[in-house]
């Protein structure tokens, strides 16, 4: 009788992973999902960053043009009765000339940027139309009656310096009064005639500080162009 052979063949492994295979895919994955998520985060993160930066800069652009426009439409040093850009009490304040229609007879307005809880607001006076309404709004403080507009948020401080010709760059209105003297003096001079009295202040410096800044932004105008 012929005897059968047997095969000792291995048995056949099932299909699949193992689980250390499985554990080993599951941290892997897990450590991807992390880096996608932490990738992710930092865009989100800059994106909200740079969001904030370009609002930042397009609320100190506004701030800088409407500063720009008052002291541009600077009334002169006559029209004023003083200097017409000033800087007193903690407050920038310019005497401009109010927009009004064709024909009608001008008004003046006063205008006053403080720095009040952290926002730069802007005080307007309503279109005054005597010298008495000038004084009284020059003198004295912000009434219901004039309009306050708060331009930017977050601002540490804000500092204004005046140009003064023949003294430069000052905070001291004792040297913007007595150029102001020297001006209306020079003016009574007869081989000057009729000429117009030249600004005691010529150019301003404005300098706003923002918590989020490591310095403040700094402009120069030139008043009354």
């Amino acid at each position: 009788m012929k005897r059968t052979g047997r095969c000792d063949r291995a048995p056949r492994r099932a299909g699949g992973f193992t689980l250390i295979e499985l554990l080993v895919a599951i941290a892997i994955l897990a450590v991807v999902a992390i880096l996608a998520w932490r990738g992710l985060d930092q865009i989100v993160r800059g994106r909200n960053i740079i969001s904030q930066s370009m609002a930042e800069e397009r609320v100190f652009a506004q701030t800088f043009d409407q500063m720009r426009i008052d002291v541009r439409m600077a009334a002169s040093d006559d029209e004023a009765g003083g200097p017409a850009v000033s800087v007193d009490g903690g407050a920038l304040q310019i005497v401009r000339a109010f927009a009004v229609p064709p024909g009608a007879p001008p008004r003046l307005q006063v205008v006053r940027y403080r720095v009040s809880n952290g926002r730069v607001v802007r005080y307007a006076s309503p279109p005054l139309a005597t010298v008495g309404a000038l004084r009284r709004a020059q003198r004295g403080g912000e009434s219901d009656a004039w309009s306050a507009l708060p331009m930017m948020q977050g601002v540490g401080s804000i500092d204004a310096r005046l140009y003064v010709p023949k003294v430069g760059w000052t905070t001291n209105m004792g040297d913007v009064r007595g150029q102001l003297n020297a001006n209306n003096n020079n003016v009574k001079v007869p081989q000057l005639g009729n000429a117009p009295v030249p600004r005691a202040v010529t150019g301003l410096q404005v300098s706003i500080g923002s918590r989020s800044l490591a310095r403040p932004v700094t402009r120069v105008f030139v008043i009354g162009e």
